[in-house]
C-alpha cells in the first residue's frame, strides 16, 4: 500500500505516529511550511479532450502542482484554490500573539491534502494528572470534492491519542468550507471563536465521563456500537476484531489509571484503539485518525460514551 505521508515536519516530541523530519519549536508559520516541503503553488490549467484531432476546450481545469508539474486532481470552472501560504498565513496573528506555536505540517497522499497543526496555549487535567492539551487543525485539500476543514483537535498527552471536539450540538467547534466561494480567514476565526471556550466545553464532558461507570454488560453493547461485527453472529455479545483489541488495551493502554472503570477509560481504549493499533502503517492511520473513517469512529465514539454515562 502506498504511503499516505508525503512529507512532513514537526516540533517537539516525536509526533505519535512517528513519522516526520524534526525542526525547532519556535518556527513562524512561513519557516514551518518552508520546513515541511509545502512552499509550492497550484494552478488551474484548461483541460481539452481531442475530437478528429482538433483539441476542444472542456469545462473543467487540471489542478497542477508547481514543483513537479504533478496534475493532482481535475476540478470545476468555480472552484477556487486555497494556496499553501494563505493557508498557514490564517495561524500568523495566533502566532505572534504568543496564543499558538506551530507543531506539525505535511502533505499527505502525494499533495492532495495539505495540512497545518498548531499548539494552543491552553490545556487541562482531570483526575490529577490526565492532561489534554489543545491543537488547531487546517487541513487545506488540492482535491475536487474536498472541502476545507479547520478544528480544534485535543490530545490527550499520555498516550497521544487524538480526541474530538465534534461534540453533537456544538457545530461551531469546526468549520467546512467548500472551494466555490473565496477563502475568508476572519469569517472562520470568528466562527471558532476562542480556544479555551472550546476545551472548558471539552474539559466537562471528560469530568463527566470520568464520573461515570461502566457494568460489563454496557462495555460490550458501547464497543458493539463503536466496531460493529459485519456479520450478525447468534451470540449478541460477540465482538468484531477491533472492539476486541480495545477491550484487550482497556487496562494495558497508557493512562488507564485514570479513571479505571469509568467511561472516561473505555472512550479512551477506543481513541488509542485507532489511532495505534488498526490499519496498516502509521501514516495510514494518520490520515485515518484526522480526516478518515477513524476520525468519524471517534466522534461517535464520544457521543456513545456521553449516553452510556448519562444513563449510568
Amino acid at each position: 500500500m502506498a504511503h499516505e505521508v508525503e512529507t512532513m515536519a514537526y516540533a517537539g516530541e516525536t509526533p505519535w505516529h512517528g513519522l516526520g523530519t524534526k525542526v525547532i519549536n519556535d518556527l513562524t508559520p512561513a519557516q514551518m511550511l518552508d520546513k515541511a516541503g509545502l512552499n509550492w503553488t497550484v494552478e488551474k490549467i484548461p483541460t481539452f479532450c481531442e475530437i478528429d484531432g482538433k483539441k476542444i476546450p472542456t469545462q473543467d481545469s487540471a489542478l497542477v502542482r508547481s514543483s513537479d508539474k504533478k496534475i493532482l486532481s481535475v476540478v470545476s470552472g468555480d472552484w477556487n484554490p486555497v494556496q499553501n501560504e494563505t493557508a498557514f498565513e490564517f495561524f500568523n496573528d495566533f502566532v505572534m500573539a504568543g496564543d499558538m506555536e506551530m507543531h506539525t505540517a505535511g502533505s499527505l497522499r502525494e499533495g492532495k491534502n495539505v495540512w497545518a497543526l498548531a499548539k494552543v496555549k491552553d490545556s487541562f487535567e482531570i483526575l490529577g494528572g490526565d492532561k489534554v492539551d489543545s491543537y488547531l487543525l487546517f487541513s487545506n485539500p488540492h482535491e475536487y470534492g474536498k472541502c476545507i476543514d479547520i478544528r480544534f483537535t485535543p490530545i490527550r498527552v499520555v498516550c497521544n491519542n487524538t480526541l474530538t471536539l465534534s461534540l453533537a450540538g456544538k457545530s461551531d467547534l469546526m468549520v467546512r468550507l467548500n472551494h466555490r466561494r473565496q477563502f475568508d480567514a476572519e469569517m472562520v476565526k470568528q466562527t471558532l471563536g476562542v480556544a479555551h471556550t472550546k476545551m472548558a466545553t471539552y474539559k466537562e464532558v471528560a469530568e463527566h465521563l470520568s464520573t461515570k461507570r461502566y457494568t460489563s454488560d454496557s462495555l460490550t453493547e458501547y464497543l458493539q456500537s463503536v466496531f460493529p461485527a459485519m456479520v450478525k453472529e447468534k451470540n449478541a455479545k460477540v465482538l468484531s476484531r477491533p472492539a476486541n483489541q480495545a477491550l484487550e488495551v482497556m487496562e494495558t493502554q497508557p493512562g488507564a489509571d485514570f479513571g479505571r472503570g469509568s467511561w472516561w477509560q473505555a472512550f479512551n481504549a477506543v481513541t488509542y484503539t485507532t489511532d495505534h493499533l488498526l490499519g496498516h502503517s502509521n501514516d495510514t492511520r494518520l490520515q485515518s485518525a484526522w480526516f478518515g473513517q477513524n476520525r468519524q469512529r471517534k466522534v461517535q465514539a464520544l457521543e456513545k460514551a456521553i449516553e452510556f454515562a448519562d444513563a449510568a
